[in-house]
């Protein structure tokens, strides 16, 4: 439709800035997260703990901005704690969007699942996963801080 194409080419004009924002708070929030002592494990090819980081660093221009984190010692409820105290971030499956977005994957799309099923997966009960938006990184990282230390 007209509209759509028109949305679209008006899209273009920034998607580069964009890109580049969503990249590096995607870093930002994975190198943050890394070091939280509330966190047991990232999941982010920019971290060199990544099992695929020498081939991101080769293939690709920049990270991206969705990263999985594990809550440290956290059953659902605690995880579901953390994303429920987050204030920036909104609940939402979605991804690459301008605004960031948090989830977790245990309720939002695998609910239906048994535990051991989930872990069969790679879906444990404590597992997070943001899509960073434009925001600004610090208060990105402050509002985690403070959703984590809950």
């Amino acid at each position: 439709a007209p509209h759509d194409v028109y949305l679209l080419l008006r899209g273009l004009k920034t998607l580069e800035l964009r890109m580049r924002r969503h990249n590096e708070n995607g870093l930002a929030l994975a190198e943050f997260l890394d070091g939280h002592p509330r966190v047991q494990k990232v999941y982010y090819p920019g971290l060199a703990s990544h099992a695929y980081y020498e081939v991101a660093k080769r293939t690709m221009a920049g990270f991206g901005g969705l990263l999985t984190f594990l809550v440290k010692d956290a059953d659902w409820r605690r995880t579901a704690d953390v994303v429920d105290a987050v204030r920036i971030p909104r609940i939402g499956p979605s991804l690459g969007g301008v605004e960031s977005l948090i989830e977790q994957p245990m309720v939002m799309s695998y609910h239906e699942l048994s535990p051991d099923e989930r872990l069969a997966i790679g879906i444990p009960d404590n597992m997070i996963r943001v899509s960073c938006g434009i925001e600004n990184a610090e208060d990105l990282i402050a509002d985690l801080d403070q959703a984590l230390d809950r």
